[in-house]
This record gives structure tokens, sequence and C-alpha cells, in this order.
């Protein structure tokens, strides 16, 4: 078959039973569409303000599905199905009073938050200066669905940012996406 789709109960070597042998040359593509992105450089957000989070470098997008001018993720035709979703960040109040009274991240899709975490929540500082937040989740998604992360940092000194790396070889805020399923 030259293009198209091949649709069968079983298959079988030679023999009727048994393994078969993919040859070389064959991409087996599982898991796709599939990208992860992480910010170039720290994203200074407004205190207490839940902020989209302006993911701007791609680490991998198989079907380019993530774009770094709007930054969504949008699903394509025809890649309907079930997603894992997941992302990570690096929440920091600045200066010598920096500490964080409370954060959030969420995932929204289509406009709406579908999924939230949460560091604190009281109106004592944390005597910390960073948090790091991990949200994920499975969501069945459709041609056209698309997905956005936003955060809310709440620090003493009134000044936060959404941290792109510990180090310079480190990156330790990161969204991604990959299809496990239809």
């Amino acid at each position: 078959m030259a293009d198209g789709i091949l649709k069968v109960g079983t298959i079988t070597n030679s023999a009727g039973s048994g393994n078969i042998a993919i040859g070389s040359g064959v991409t087996l593509q599982s898991n796709v569409p599939a990208f992860e992105v992480h910010l170039s450089a720290s994203q200074a957000l407004t205190d207490d303000t839940l902020t989209k989070i302006q993911w701007d470098t791609k680490v991998f997008d198989t079907d380019s599905i993530y774009n770094t001018t709007d930054y969504k993720a949008t699903i394509p035709s025809g890649k309907d199905g079930k997603y894992f979703v997941y992302v990570q960040g690096q929440c920091q109040g600045d200066g010598t009073t920096g500490e964080i009274l409370d954060t959030n991240m969420q995932i929204y899709k289509n406009g709406t938050s579908i999924t939230r975490t949460t560091f604190g929540g009281d109106t004592t500082a944390t005597a910390d200066r960073n948090t790091f937040l991990t949200t994920y989740t499975v969501l069945d998604l459709a041609a056209g669905d698309y997905l956005e992360i936003y955060a809310l940092i709440n620090s003493v000194s009134g000044t936060t940012s959404f941290n792109n790396a510990f180090s310079s070889t480190q990156i330790q805020s990161r969204f991604g996406a990959y299809r496990i399923g239809a």
C-alpha cells in the first residue's frame, strides 16, 4: 500500500504465528503528535495576577502543533484522541522580601481552566522565594482543541517571575503533551 491506512485484525509471521520483523528504514510512530516547550528567559508576572505563560522555545514538536507566537498547542485534523499533558514551573518571588504567599498553575483547554495545582494559599509567607509546581492530566482532545498554561504568583515583595532555568543547563519550567491513544 503506497499511502493510506491499513486495518487488520491480526498480523503474524510467514509461519502463521509468532513475531514479525520490522525492516530497516521503517519509522514507527507511536505517541505522536508530541511536543515540549520551555522559556528562553524568565517571564516577569504581575503579582497576584493570573497570567498566560509565554513558552517560546520548542524542544521538539512532531506535528507543528505548538505555536510560539500565540503560545498555544492546537490539535491538528486527524489527530483526535487521548493526550497526556504535563507542565512544570519554577515560581519565584524576587527581592530581599520575596517570600511567596501562594502560587498556582493551570492547564487551560479551549479557554477554560481544567486542572490546577496550588502551593501555599496562606496569609503568611513561606520564607522561601522559589516554589516548583507540577501538574498533569489525560484529556480527550479533538481537531481544533487548544491548550494553554496560566500561572499566578503572590509574593510579599510584589515582584514575581516564572523562571526558565535553575542553571544554564537545567531547564526547570516546561510544558508538553503527547497522544497516548484513540
